[in-house]
């Protein structure tokens, strides 16, 4: 861990490490660490008795974030679940009762004392803006100021100490200025509303290791841009004294705001209220920010933490899940949707994540199922946990519902931040190029080793990939889902690019229902989107068996050379070693439609391998005639050059050159204009 102060870098050195506690030697000086909750993405970063407000704004690598500071800036190391930010003192430091301690996060605004001023009781120590309001902290006794840990403009959160005294211990009460009634009725229904269900359930959602709606928002926008809609909306049910207990917002917070710079609208269910249950009224707060998202041409994020739809409203609040999903189905395509479950997300409720482009869950903690374990055991007789029935886990690796599968809700958080990164705002947008530091004309010696040379070796497709886009950062999409298939985003001279790669290490790379399943739409997204195709071909052909055939694998294969000749955005493909048979025609290959198609001097392009074809032709031939034939054959059709003559390659290039012959395409494909035939939508086989 390092921490950057001013243009010096200080070495971090974990020294221990037992329960929620660190030591840790920066510059050769002990810290004790404490590891506490963070709020609303923030944090406060105390040492040598300065503080410096943070933000939590970026993933890189795993466990460790970007924090950006008012004064510095910090590299700080995840080493808790629960942790969001360390707070830090000198070892043996006293910790100090004598404090003004803000009750809840807050702005500090004013200081109006200076470090030795004597007070008198009564005499205000400091102005804090909370809840959109300001109020004054006053001293309750006679006591001179020691030390002052915030300045003005620090964002502050309710547990950290921001003033103290040589009193033993005092408290503080807080003062309202004096407003008119109508200012003074609004703060307080603006401060009602933003405790959602109350103090009580607010720390009961930290307590289960969850944050709350405004706090998952405030962490996943730019600091300082979230706009709130419909804050005061109630719920309209009478029955079974519903009537008697309305809270404003009725557990949706909606609105929009800014990620890099650029607008999202975002919705997140508050749990806190009725469960974060669904009602006919927060229905329409979510189909409002649907259809601005929509007209405005911005992504938009749904942040699931929900028991379902609320009983006590019967078939208005079901109505309200299908207004959502009909604008899920038109928003498709045109807008990118990104959900993330956050808790529970059951029945009915599942369809409108289904319906969006990406699904992101948090390990152990997010559950989706059509029908809970208690229906299932009522039903089947079957006895399953959560866990196993819907949890990440079994939704990344095995039914394929969801795409991203993270550690911990600020890992996903950032991963969103992330993927919004590679993708444009909208289907008549171009994605945001990126400053390129990595050179262009790059060559990588290794390509030239990597693939084996007997064709029956395996290896990690990969390390070819990462050898050759920016700064070898690949962000891969459904990576525990149909392994034998890699697909994901790439940048390429700083331009995005979707990637769709067999993977010879899974499998031989063969394509299955799952992988076919995988690309298929992962290509449609790329296709609706702008986003360039790069193919990287080794694949031996579809799987073959009783299982594959019977559950489909035509229909499920020809998905892929669907969405392949379909797409109208510049494709390009690299084949690296096999591409037999239809698997060949598939994976973009130059007769489906694609611009450019490369290929590895150890390429084989052909109907099937040497040994399957030899054993066919030559049945009834002796040994020796075999073993002859089959080396014919292989110097004949296991090779590249066939298909270069044909023109159904472009040219055969060295795999160190893959990097910048690669750019050259997509430069040259840069204006590519192609449109199908019209019509109102085609049939994809499904």
């Amino acid at each position: 861990m390092e921490i950057h102060i001013g243009n010096r870098v200080a070495e971090v050195e974990l020294v221990s490490k037992e329960d929620n506690k660190v030591v840790l030697t920066i510059d050769g000086k002990t810290f004790e660490a404490d590891v506490v909750m963070a709020e609303n993405g923030t944090c406060n970063i105390l040492m040598d008795g300065r503080s410096s407000n943070a933000q939590l704004i970026r993933r890189e690598n795993g466990k460790n974030y970007k924090v950006n500071t008012h004064y510095s800036s910090f590299n700080v190391e995840i080493v808790d679940s629960q942790a969001k930010y360390l707070r830090m003192r000198k070892k043996g430091e006293e910790e100090q009762n004598d404090c003004i301690t803000s009750p809840m996060p807050g702005k500090v605004v004013k200081i109006p004392v200076t470090v030795g001023q004597e007070m008198k009781a009564g005499d205000t120590a400091i102005v804090i803006e909370a809840m959109k309001m300001q109020s004054n902290y006053k001293v309750s006794s006679d006591c001179r100021i020691k030390e002052i840990l915030v300045q003005e403009g620090d964002n502050i959160t309710g547990d950290i100490n921001n003033i103290r005294t040589d009193c033993i211990i005092f408290r503080t009460d807080c003062i309202m200025e004096e407003k008119n009634n109508a200012y003074a009725t609004f703060e307080e229904r603006d401060r009602i509303a933003s405790l959602g269900g109350g103090v009580e359930k607010i720390e009961k959602q930290h307590e289960s290791g969850k944050m709350t709606a405004r706090e998952r928002i405030e962490m996943l926008l730019d600091k300082g841009t979230f706009v709130e809609l419909d804050k005061l909306m109630v719920h309209r049910c009478t029955n079974y004294g519903m009537d008697k207990n309305k809270i404003p917002g009725d557990g949706i917070v909606s609105g929009y705001g800014k990620i890099d710079g650029r607008q999202v609208f975002v919705y997140a269910y508050d749990f806190t209220v009725y469960g974060g249950s669904l009602s006919a009224s927060n229905a329409k707060k979510i189909v409002k920010v649907q259809q601005l998202a929509l007209k405005n041409g911005a992504p938009i994020i749904a942040l699931n933490d929900s028991g379902g739809a609320r009983i006590q409203e019967g078939i208005e609040s079901l109505s309200g899940y299908a207004d959502i999903f009909y604008q899920n189905t038109m928003a498709s395509g045109v807008i990118p949707q990104i959900s993330a479950i956050l808790g529970p997300c059951a029945g009915g409720a599942c369809y409108s994540p289904a319906l969006t482009d990406f699904i992101f869950m948090v390990k152990e903690k997010s559950h989706m199922f059509v029908t809970g374990p208690d229906v299932v055991k009522t039903v089947i007789h079957e006895e399953v946990s959560k866990e196993e029935l819907g949890g990440a886990m079994t939704h990344s690796s095995k039914s394929g519902v969801t795409h991203f599968m993270c550690n911990t809700e600020e890992e996903l958080l950032m991963s969103i931040r992330e993927l919004l990164s590679f993708l444009p705002q909208n289907n008549m947008d171009e994605t945001k190029k990126q400053n390129c530091t990595d050179e262009v004309n790059r060559e990588d010696a290794t390509l030239d080793t990597i693939v084996p040379a007997d064709p029956n070796v395996p290896y990690d497709m990969k390390d070819i990939i990462e050898r050759v886009v920016d700064d070898s950062y690949f962000f891969e999409v459904m990576p525990n889902f149909a392994k034998n298939i890699i697909i994901g985003f790439a940048r390429l001279a700083g331009r995005s690019v979707g990637i769709v790669a067999n993977q010879p290490a899974y499998l031989a790379g063969v394509l299955d229902i799952d992988a076919s399943d995988k690309a298929s739409r992962f290509i449609r997204f790329c296709d609706c989107f702008n986003i360039p195709l790069i193919t990287f071909e080794d694949v031996p052909g579809f799987l073959p068996g009783y299982t594959q055939e019977n559950n489909g694998i035509i229909r499920h294969g020809a998905k892929i050379v669907y969405a392949f000749a379909e797409a109208t955005v510049p494709k390009l493909t690299v084949i690296t070693r096999k591409a037999y048979g239809g698997a060949y025609i598939v994976m973009n290959s130059k007769q489906t439609g694609a611009d450019v198609n490369f290929a590895y001097p150890s390429a084989e392009i052909a109907v099937m391998g040497a040994d399957g074809a030899i054993n066919i032709l030559f049945r009834k031939a002796d040994a020796e005639t075999k073993a002859k034939e089959l080396e014919a054959y292989k110097e004949k059709f296991a090779t590249p050059y066939q298909a270069a003559e044909l023109g159904f390659i472009d040219e055969i290039i060295y795999p160190r050159q893959t990097r910048k012959r690669l750019i050259q395409a997509l430069e040259m494909t840069e204006n590519k204009m192609q449109t199908n035939p019209p019509k109102k939508h085609g049939n994809m086989p499904l």
